[in-house]
């Protein structure tokens, strides 16, 4: 008989193992939770929805009900005005969250889109915040992780506001290379899920200029692109781009 109880009880190592290839191990992993919380952790993820490419995960206006943990593939949030005009506003990949821009308003405030096949899954808010009252880390650790994604966002716009054309593209290169290699994916290679066009419209540059300037840093040695593939390779180069804008901007 116990035996049977022993072989019923979750397994914490299986469990932390599982949770390690999928995007939610940042909100519990690092916490050093025991087997039940990690249990009740586990437990209000709903579901794992696949979105196809070009497909909606939500819309503008949609009522705010889930956040999404980005298991496999990228996404693109975009926001359009009255007018449809669009504007790409930031790309997410696997190993990230979506579904922050509505906690304060309660509906969403861009469009979420995949950018190839992907899966999420998704974390009902009102279940979150029913742990958060029993597990006060986990809420704490919850906050961080919002405070990191408003700095990241709000200082690359701010980086790019006063970037030359040549120095954007570098920091977007740079970011994307900082969270691959976050993820434990290479630094210097990996392949560009979006479009000439969706890079320009994040960092406020035409197509054309996107593709003079991956010629240019070609041309240079800086990298090697060949389609959507890119190797990185001389890093220290593009950051010395990115740092010389903010030192730039600090002596004005």
């Amino acid at each position: 008989m116990s035996g049977q109880i022993i072989a019923l009880q979750p397994n914490l190592h299986a469990l932390r193992d599982r949770c390690a290839n999928c995007s939610m191990h940042e909100l519990c992993l690092p916490m050093g939770l025991d087997n039940d919380e990690l249990q009740r952790l586990d437990g209000i993820i709903k579901k794992r929805r696949r979105v196809l490419k070009n497909d909606y995960l939500y819309r503008m206006g949609d009522k705010f009900q889930n956040l999404y943990a980005i298991r496999v593939g990228h996404f693109k949030t975009v926001y359009t005005d009255a007018a449809g005009t669009e504007q790409v506003t930031g790309f997410q990949m696997a190993g990230e969250l979506l579904g922050f821009d509505a906690i304060s308003s309660d509906q969403h405030q861009c469009n979420s889109i995949a950018l190839e096949d992907s899966e999420v899954c998704e974390v009902p808010f009102d279940r979150l915040e029913e742990l958060f009252r029993d597990i006060p880390g986990l809420q704490r650790h919850f906050h961080r992780m919002m405070s990191q994604e408003i700095t990241r966002e709000q200082s690359i716009m701010l980086l790019l506001g006063n970037m030359r054309a040549e120095q954007r593209l570098a920091a977007f290169l740079v970011n994307l290379s900082t969270r691959y290699s976050q993820r434990g994916y290479s630094a210097h290679a990996f392949q560009l899920r979006m479009t000439r066009e969706e890079i320009g419209s994040y960092l406020g540059l035409t197509i054309e200029s996107i593709s003079r300037l991956l010629t240019r840093f070609k041309k240079n040695g800086w990298l090697n692109v060949e389609s959507k593939e890119i190797q990185i390779n001389d890093l220290p180069k593009l950051k010395t781009l990115v740092t010389a804008s903010a030192a730039e901007s600090l002596s004005r």
